[in-house]
């Protein structure tokens, strides 16, 4: 999947909505000063992301050839949207937030069952997929310590 990058190649990293991609701020500002039109980028990329919930954070990693043309890749949306996600913790302002000071407060708590869905959930992605799953789910506890979201067992 992934592709050789040539020296003139530009990269281009975006995080939207899936299913949410419009010409205006940040996808067309970041691509049109590439020289890319946004519309078409935007169209591809609601098709890829049709099939996951409307409004999960996407990582695209487009890569803008010399001749103006793009292909891109799709992530696994962050760790810690995951996790706040499955721990059930509301949005403010349209955003899920971790606690603000970890170790003393919490937000939520999940299950080593959830830990497992989103250790599987990453190892998915191409440049994760060699490393353990038992690896990926001590970096998902890890990571659940830093935004304030207990694992229970």
């Amino acid at each position: 999947m992934s592709k050789k990058v040539a020296a003139k190649d530009v990269i281009v990293k975006l995080i939207v909505g899936a299913g949410q991609a419009s010409p205006s701020p940040p996808v067309g500002p970041a691509l049109g000063s590439k020289g890319v039109k946004s519309m078409d980028f935007c169209k591809e990329f609601n098709a890829r992301t049709a099939h996951i919930e409307n409004g999960t954070p996407i990582p695209a990693r487009v890569t803008v050839r010399p001749d103006r043309s793009f292909s891109f890749e799709l992530r696994t949306p962050n760790t810690s949207w995951l996790l706040l996600k499955a721990a059930g913790v509301a949005e403010t302002k349209g955003k899920l937030k971790g606690a603000g000071k970890p170790g003393t407060e919490t937000v939520g708590s999940v299950n080593l069952k959830q830990v497992y869905e989103i250790a599987k959930i990453k190892q998915s992605e191409t440049r994760l997929s060699g490393l353990s799953l038992e690896g990926l789910c001590k970096s998902v506890i890890a990571q659940a310590k830093t935004i304030g979201v207990n694992v229970v067992p």
